[in-house]
This record gives structure tokens, sequence and C-alpha cells, in this order.
């Protein structure tokens, strides 16, 4: 019973200095282990991003980047001008010269046609485009949603016969058609409180103009057709 009594004793008893210095020591080679490990882990993911990020910089410095200049001196461009809403029409025609005067171009070289309407200027406009004469087309309109579905024909067949005239002649043919609800939202966007958008697309037909031009000069490119 003393026996039993003795044991008890000494395996209640505190642990000795010596003791916990020990455990201690071993807790911490194994914290010390478990954080090499995770370094170790940090270290491998952020070489990893630091070689992606090299090698995206070594893609972007080799690569060569393409911006069409907006200088329209040594350029050839045509106007397709809706007389329908020509009240809109006529300010859309001011505002795109003008834009053709500000970027180094001559407004008396810019051949201005007019067609009767919106519907009417695909055809004109990829006519234009495909006689080899002009670097670009813009074409200009006012389509105002009435009271029938006259609104989404006209504004659809529009969009999409300039949108083809582009892509089956490979020269730039610029969207200047409005569609708004009503005319003051028209009058708005032709010289109004929200700039014009014939001068616009006139920046845009220069833009594009150029870039193409580059690109065709070193084959990137086709001509056009």
């Amino acid at each position: 019973m003393q026996a039993a009594i003795q044991v008890c004793t000494e395996a209640s008893q505190p642990r000795t200095s010596r003791q916990q210095c020990c455990s201690n020591t071993a807790r911490i080679r194994v914290l010390t282990h478990d954080s090499a490990h995770q370094l170790s882990g940090h270290r491998q993911t952020f070489s990893s991003r630091a070689i992606r990020r090299h090698r995206c910089s070594a893609a972007t410095a080799s690569s060569k980047p393409y911006v069409g200049s907006l200088v329209a001196n040594e350029l050839k461009f045509a106007i397709v001008i809706a007389r329908f809403n020509d009240l809109v029409t006529k300010l859309l025609l001011e505002g795109a010269l003008e834009a053709f005067d500000r970027h180094g171009g001559d407004r008396d070289s810019v051949d201005v046609v007019w067609v009767p309407g919106s519907f009417e200027l695909p055809i004109m406009a990829k006519a234009m485009a495909k006689s080899g004469k002009y670097d670009g087309v813009v074409a200009i309109g006012t389509v105002v949603r009435g009271s029938t579905t006259h609104y989404e024909a006209v504004a659809n067949a529009a969009a999409g016969g300039l949108l083809g005239a582009g892509q089956d002649s490979g020269v730039p043919v610029i969207f200047g058609v409005l569609t708004t609800e009503n005319m003051e939202q028209a009058l708005d966007r032709a010289g109004g409180k929200t700039g014009n958008k014939g001068g616009e697309a006139a920046v845009t037909a220069i833009e594009m103009a150029n870039l193409l031009k580059t690109l065709r000069a070193e084959g990137k490119a086709a001509p056009a057709w």
C-alpha cells in the first residue's frame, strides 16, 4: 500500500526545469520545421509568380503595338449622308468636316454624297468604298423612333448594311448614324450638350485608315478587296 502511494506521489510531482526545457525544445523544433516548410512553400509561390511576370513583361516588350495615327493630311475620305432629318444630319456633317480640318485634312478634298435616307446609306457607302479612291467612308444619318416599328427596321438595316460594306470592301466604313428616342436627343448629339457624333465618326475614320495603311505597308493586313 505504501509502495502504491509512493508511485502515485512521484507521478503527481511537477516536472523539473530540465524536463520542461526538453519539452519546450522539442516543441520549438517542431514549430521551426513547420515554419521552414511553410516558408519554402511561400518562396516557391513567389518564385513562380515572379517567373510569370517576367515572361509576361518579356512578351510585351518584344511585341510591337500598333495604334492608328490621327493625322489626315495624306488621306482621302468620302461622307455619305442621309437627307431625311437634315436638321440634324447637316449639323453632323459640319462636325465631321471640322474634325477633318482639325486633324490636318482638307474639307475640300472630302467627297460628300447625299442619299434620301438612312436606309440607302449602305449601298452607296459600299459602292464608294469599293471604288478604290478612298481610305475611309463615313456614313451619317438620323433615325428617330416613331409610333410604329419602322424605326427598328431602318436602324437595323443601316447598322447591318454599313458593317457589311466595310467587311466586303476592306475599307473602313464608319457608322455615324444616330438612333434616338426623340429629336431632342438627336440634337444633343449633333453639337449639343453631348458633343457631335459626326466629328467622332470622322476621327474614327482617320484612325482606322491610318492603322490599316501601316499594317498593309508591313504586309500584316490584306489589301482592300
